[in-house]
């Protein structure tokens, strides 16, 4: 079965709802392929190796998390970028991205699946509206006790800075969202868990005591796009892979 470009661009749009959004880069369909699509594939980043994978997946189109344009950049198709977009023109591969639309959605977004993954519940956001998503009573001993059981999870080294207390209510937001650190302080969050760490963010954990783990930006963001192509996959009656391109980061 095969449904058109637009149909699917109508799908994502209506269910991730960008128009909401303030972002660094346009959310949605960034490079055009071929009018119909039979095979999504989902990733985290549209690198040239996801991009290849894809190719070999026999994709028509793609749904990441890290699309090819942000704010700011200088705009000509040279280098690491021509060479990304040659092979999605190449091959007539749709790009579909989304970005905060993709971090923020409650159930299939990277804060709710990283939630459900974690056996935190999907969580909710701050305020009812947001990106730093909080759960209760999730029960950790300690900010170390936390970082290993997402290390266990995760498959990957964490960076803690642990408080020294208790953990009942947990506040996360997934990818490079350390500058959030205070939004969950402010929210009384014992832990807060995101993929980096800066150099202000030790000495704000130990100052606060809210424990701050840094899990890995990749690490934290591969749950969101296979779950969310996924479902319009299967709303539309097309056929999705997923695709891991590891990434230490």
């Amino acid at each position: 079965m095969t449904v058109s470009r637009e149909a699917v661009l109508r799908a994502f749009d209506a269910l991730l709802q960008p128009h909401e959004f303030e972002d660094y880069g346009p959310n949605g369909l960034q490079v055009e392929g071929r009018p119909h699509i039979r095979r999504i594939v989902s990733g985290v980043t549209a690198s040239r190796a996801f991009i290849e994978a894809a190719i070999e997946a026999d994709a028509d189109a793609v749904f990441v998390h890290h699309g090819l344009f942000w704010r700011g950049m200088d705009g000509r198709l040279t280098g690491w970028l021509k060479q990304r977009v040659q092979l999605l023109l190449a091959h007539e591969i749709n790009l579909f991205a989304y970005h905060l639309p993709l971090d923020a959605h409650p159930q299939w977004g990277n804060n709710a699946q990283l939630g459900l993954h974690m056996g935190w519940g999907a969580g909710a956001p701050v305020g009812g509206k947001g990106l730093v998503f909080v759960s209760d009573g999730v029960g950790y001993a300690s900010g170390q006790s936390l970082a290993d059981h997402l290390r266990q999870r995760l498959g990957r080294a964490v960076t803690c800075i642990d408080a020294g207390r208790p953990i009942s209510r947990l506040a996360w937001c997934t990818g490079g969202a350390q500058g959030y650190f205070q939004k969950a302080i402010d929210a009384g969050a014992d832990a807060f868990v995101t993929g980096e760490i800066s150099e202000p963010q030790a000495h704000l954990a130990r100052e606060c005591g809210v424990s701050f783990i840094a899990a890995g930006h990749h690490a934290t963001e591969r749950f969101g796009a296979p779950a969310c192509a996924a479902q319009i996959a299967s709303q539309l009656g097309i056929a999705h892979t997923f695709i891991e391109i590891d990434n230490p980061a």
